[in-house]
């Protein structure tokens, strides 16, 4: 195996300008270290991750905190692993690899960080999920462990954050299916404390008094944000009194529109022409048909904007993200399709 000494006398540089620019750092120009990784590929340099850890005190490696378990997953989740993609994709030109740190639901989330930050095996973390008040974000702050937040929380230590615009799918969706006639808006929110739940209800709410219709808890539905938690509340919709049902719906989890619109199926309220259903967009939502009327976003973008904050505020990578501390609203865009026809008269 090539040693660092045999790559730096190849390239006629010294071993620490070879070191710095295999682990990224940010005063080796771009040449030197495409020339470096160029060399060390052709080479078949492979670095020696122990023993750098042990000198720089650093593992190359950030984790990525995440829930797994059927009730939060269902069948199979593209969300996170479009998101990976764009992580990895910034992470990579620093030499950087993504870990899922995967927490079952089984386990509480905050004895499972404490776990890994033991361990010790990451540089940095991302976490998401995020709750109203999120002990991991006061516990990782306190420990100075750099980290960036997949959600908003009330909990606040300054730590950068990225989250979807949940308030403009509550405005937007609303306004739209107000102005088709419906009165009677149903939306989903999760069953635990998780903040986006909050968040989206709450601009629920605002959008529904700004055009004087009056909030009705019995129209927010609680389920497990999977293709089972849809064809739930689908039922549920269809059990109540014909006059105190809703006769549209948003949905925030991509995941849940399938089995929604199943469930529609199934007790004659099918989705676009006896029912308006408006939701997130995903790949598989894109074979359903009518065509969902969808709130869209580029994963691998967001993912990108994720691992870029969370670089700029780590000094071995700040100089290349100069964005300060990031805490941002992330847009979706409406694209229109069929399932959200009119109010029936």
């Amino acid at each position: 195996m090539t040693g660092i000494r045999e790559l730096a006398q190849r390239l006629n540089l010294s071993i620490g300008t070879v070191s710095r620019a295999l682990n990224g750092k940010p005063d080796v120009n771009e040449q030197t270290r495409t020339r470096v990784l160029e060399a060390a590929n052709a080479m078949g340099y492979v670095p020696n991750q122990a023993g750098r850890a042990l000198r720089s005190g650093a593992t190359g490696v950030v984790g990525f905190m995440m829930q797994t378990g059927s009730e939060i997953t269902g069948e199979g989740d593209v969300f996170f692993m479009s998101v990976f993609d764009g992580v990895q994709a910034v992470f990579a030109r620093h030499q950087l690899d993504l870990v899922a740190l995967l927490c079952s639901s089984e386990e509480d989330p905050d004895a499972y960080m404490q776990r890994v930050v033991a361990r010790g095996f990451a540089d940095a973390l991302i976490i998401s999920a995020t709750k109203r008040q999120d002990h991991r974000i006061d516990y990782l702050a306190d420990r100075k462990i750099p980290f960036i937040a997949l959600g908003r929380s009330l909990t606040d230590a300054g730590h950068p954050w990225l989250d979807l615009d949940f308030e403009g799918m509550a405005e937007v969706g609303v306004e739209r299916l107000v102005d088709k006639g419906h009165r009677r808006i149903g939306v989903y929110a999760p069953l635990d404390d998780t903040n986006l739940g909050y968040v989206f209800i709450d601009a629920y709410r605002n959008a529904l008094e700004q055009r004087g219709i009056v909030f009705d808890p019995d129209l927010v539905f609680r389920a497990h944000p999977n293709e089972r938690g849809g064809h739930e509340i689908a039922h549920a919709i269809a059990a109540m009194p014909p006059d105190k049902r809703p006769t549209a719906f948003i949905l925030t989890n991509e995941l849940m529109t399938l089995g929604f619109y199943n469930g529609l199926n199934q007790v004659g309220l099918p989705p676009g022409r006896k029912f308006a259903v408006i939701s997130r967009d995903s790949p598989q939502t894109h074979f359903l048909v009518p065509k969902l009327t969808s709130f869209r976003l580029s994963l691998r973008d967001l993912g990108i904007s994720l691992a870029e904050a969370l670089l700029a505020t780590m000094p071995a990578y700040a100089a290349h993200y100069p964005l300060g501390v990031v805490k941002k609203i992330v847009p979706l865009e409406l694209v229109e399709g069929d399932s959200d026809m009119p109010a029936p008269r």
